[in-house]
C-alpha cells in the first residue's frame, strides 16, 4: 500500500510529488506531465504571470524556471511574457529532475477502501491501494459554460479549454464569449490564424492591466505598491503571501474573494494586438443559442433591454472555471456527495493541511481557492500548497508511514519533522 497517490501531474501535482518524495513517502504519481497546459491551452499563448512567479516548488528551492531558462539560453525576465511552450517544457524538465517516477495513466476512479484508505483505478485496469490521495487535476473538469450553450453539439460550441490548435477555425466566423484574458487572447490568436473572430461581453468596458513597474524601485513606491505574484498593490500582496490568513476569514468572505478578488482583465502586452484585429460587442448578455444553417444563431440582450441576433459558425465560451467538487466524476459518489463544502459554494472545506472532511483525501489547485484565496488559481500557489499538503499527509499517516521503495530525485533532502516550522506561517499557525 502506498502512503500517497498524487492524481495529476501539472504544476501542483508535480510540486507536491517533489516534496513527498523528499519526505520519504511511499509514493505514486499518476498523470501526463503538464497535460492541461499542453492540451487545453492555445498554441501561441503567453503566460500572464511574471516568470519569477511561475516556478514549480521543490523542497530544496532548486529546479526553478529561471534555472531552466538559463540552462537552455531562453529569456525569463520581469516584464517579458513567457511563451506557453517554454513553460510546459520547463514543467516536464522539472518532473524529470524532482519527481522520481510518473505513471502516464488516466485515473478512472477513486473510492474509499474500508477504514484504511482508498483504491485508485486506472485506465490500464490497475487498482492501487493508498492510505492518502491528493487530487490535483487541473482546470479542465471545472470549465464553466453558459447555460444557453449546453445543448449545442461540440461542432457549434465549445469552451476555450477545449482547444490547443486553433487553426481548425481558419476562414470561419468565431464568436468568443467573455472579457478576461482567456477570451481576449483566444480571440486574438484566432484572428492571427485567419479566423474572423468577434468578442461578445456583458461588461461595460474592457479592463487592461498596466505594464509592470520595475522590480528595483524607490522605497516609497515599493512600500505604497508592493510587487507580488498576483500583481501590484497590498491586496494582491496579501492574497499571494498570506493564504493561511485567508483561510481564517469567514466562509462567505472567502468565497467572495475567490470569485471577485481579481477582476477579469487583459494583459498589457495583448492590448494592441487585440484592438487592431478583433471587433467587440459590449453590454450584451447571451440569452439563447440555436443551430442555424451551417452554424449557430446567438440571441443577445443589451443591458438596457434591447435584443439582437448574431450568426456565427462557432461560439467559444471563454467564461472561466468554477470550483465544484461535484464535477469530479472519478471520485466515488459516496465521497463526492458527503464532503463538507464552504458556505454556498461547491468547493470542499479544507483543513490547514488541505485535507477534506473525508480523512486522507486532500485537494490542490482551483478547488482550494475558496479556502486559501485567489493565489490557488496560479502556479505561484503551488509552493504553499506542496509544503502544507505533505505535512498534512504525514500527520494523517502518523506512525503508519511506509518505507520509500523508489529512489528520491538527485539532490533531494528530507524536510523538517511534521511539527517543525512552516514557511510563510506565523508561530500560532498549525504546522500541518
Amino acid at each position: 500500500m502506498y502512503d500517497l497517490v498524487v492524481v495529476g501531474a501539472g504544476p501542483y501535482g508535480l510540486s507536491i510529488a517533489a516534496h513527498a518524495a523528499a519526505a520519504g513517502l511511499r509514493l505514486r504519481v499518476l498523470g501526463r506531465p503538464m497535460a492541461s497546459w499542453r492540451d487545453h491551452m492555445p498554441a501561441g499563448m503567453l503566460l500572464k504571470s511574471e516568470p519569477w512567479a511561475s516556478s514549480l516548488s521543490s523542497p530544496t528551492g532548486g529546479h526553478t524556471l529561471a534555472g531552466y531558462c538559463a540552462a537552455h539560453d531562453l529569456t525569463a525576465e520581469h516584464g517579458v511574457p513567457l511563451p506557453l511552450d517554454t513553460f510546459t517544457a520547463y514543467g516536464r524538465w522539472f518532473a524529470e529532475r524532482a519527481v522520481p517516477q510518473i505513471d502516464e495513466t488516466t485515473v478512472t476512479a477513486v473510492r474509499p477502501d474500508g477504514d484504511d484508505g482508498f483504491r485508485v483505478a486506472t485506465d490500464t485496469g490497475e487498482l492501487i491501494a493508498a492510505r492518502t490521495v491528493v487530487l490535483a487535476v487541473g482546470l479542465p473538469p471545472f470549465a464553466h459554460r453558459p447555460w444557453p450553450l449546453l445543448d449545442l453539439p461540440a461542432e457549434l460550441a465549445s469552451h476555450s479549454s477545449d482547444h490547443h490548435d486553433l487553426s481548425r477555425f481558419t476562414g470561419r466566423h468565431v464568436t468568443v464569449i467573455g472579457s478576461g484574458q482567456g477570451a481576449l487572447e483566444t480571440a486574438t490568436l484566432l484572428a492571427e490564424q485567419g479566423a474572423r473572430a468577434h468578442v461578445v461581453a456583458r461588461a461595460d468596458r474592457l479592463r487592461w492591466n498596466a505594464p509592470p513597474q520595475p522590480l528595483d524601485r524607490g522605497r516609497l513606491r515599493a512600500a505604497r505598491d508592493p510587487h507580488s505574484a498576483l500583481g501590484i498593490g497590498w491586496p494582491n500582496w496579501a492574497w499571494s503571501q498570506l493564504p493561511w490568513a485567508v483561510r481564517r476569514l469567514p466562509s462567505p468572505t472567502r468565497v467572495r474573494l475567490a470569485e471577485n478578488a481579481l477582476a477579469p482583465a487583459g494583459a498589457w502586452w495583448l492590448r494592441e494586438r487585440f484592438e487592431s484585429a478583433v471587433p467587440l460587442l459590449l453590454h450584451h448578455r447571451l440569452r439563447a443559442a440555436v443551430p442555424h444553417g451551417d452554424g449557430v444563431r446567438l440571441h443577445l440582450t443589451h443591458t438596457e433591454g434591447s435584443t439582437e441576433t448574431l450568426d456565427t459558425h462557432h461560439v467559444v465560451a471563454a467564461t472561466g472555471f468554477t470550483p465544484d467538487v461535484g464535477r469530479l466524476r472519478l471520485l466515488h459518489p459516496r465521497v463526492r456527495t458527503t464532503l463538507r463544502t464552504i458556505g454556498g459554494s461547491r468547493a470542499p472545506e479544507l483543513s490547514p493541511g488541505f485535507e477534506s472532511s473525508w480523512p486522507g483525501l486532500f485537494f490542490a489547485g482551483l478547488l482550494t481557492a475558496p479556502s486559501f484565496g485567489p493565489s490557488m488559481r496560479f502556479v505561484h500557489g503551488a509552493a504553499f500548497t506542496a509544503a502544507r499538503v505533505v505535512r498534512g499527509v504525514r500527520r494523517r499517516l502518523g506512525d503508519r508511514q511506509g518505507t520509500a521503495t523508489i529512489p528520491r530525485p538527485a539532490g533531494a533532502t528530507t524536510p523538517a519533522p511534521a511539527g517543525g516550522p512552516v514557511p510563510d506561517a506565523p508561530a500560532d499557525e498549525p504546522a500541518v
